[in-house]
């Protein structure tokens, strides 16, 4: 079980949070089936591109992102980054483990609405094993910079 450094760090700074180990797995869907946890309250990061810089979208791992109607909302245009700009962004997370939070990797955020109205919400920690556990108050704290929005559409 370990959580990225840059991640614990703002995180211990910032929350209160419950570490939860389990069995490793590759997909956000996968984490939330091994852990029984509700797609709906697992938080996942997707990395954009847009003008020039990149945009991290937080959404539940039982959806998946409408771009035509995200690209409405900001008036930008958006693409999804590379698995290499991912790395790069986060490289001391595992490769494919984003953690849903941005302010600590130096993005800006946007998050969808359907996440923020869960009473419990679950993120992965930066690695394929470590999920952290936060109250709806606590998640709130970490996105209260964030653009908000709905984006998304149940899988």
């Amino acid at each position: 079980m370990t959580v990225a450094p840059t991640l614990q760090k703002y995180l211990d700074q910032t929350v209160t949070y419950e570490m939860i180990s389990h069995d490793p797995t590759m997909s956000s869907t996968r984490t939330a089936e091994a852990c029984h946890v509700p797609g709906d309250c697992l938080a996942k990061g997707v990395v954009l591109r847009r003008d020039g810089g990149y945009l991290l979208a937080i959404l539940p791992a039982s959806h998946h992102i409408d771009m035509s109607d995200l690209k409405m909302q900001l008036g930008h245009t958006v693409d999804l980054a590379s698995e290499d700009e991912i790395a790069q962004l986060f490289c001391d997370c595992a490769r494919g483990a984003v953690p849903p939070v941005g302010e600590c990797y130096g993005l800006d955020v946007i998050v969808d609405d359907n996440i923020e109205a869960q009473r419990e919400i679950y993120i992965e920690g930066g690695d394929h094993a470590t999920l952290l556990h936060l109250g709806r108050e606590q998640f709130a704290r970490l996105t209260a910079e964030a653009w908000h929005g709905r984006f998304t559409t149940h899988d």
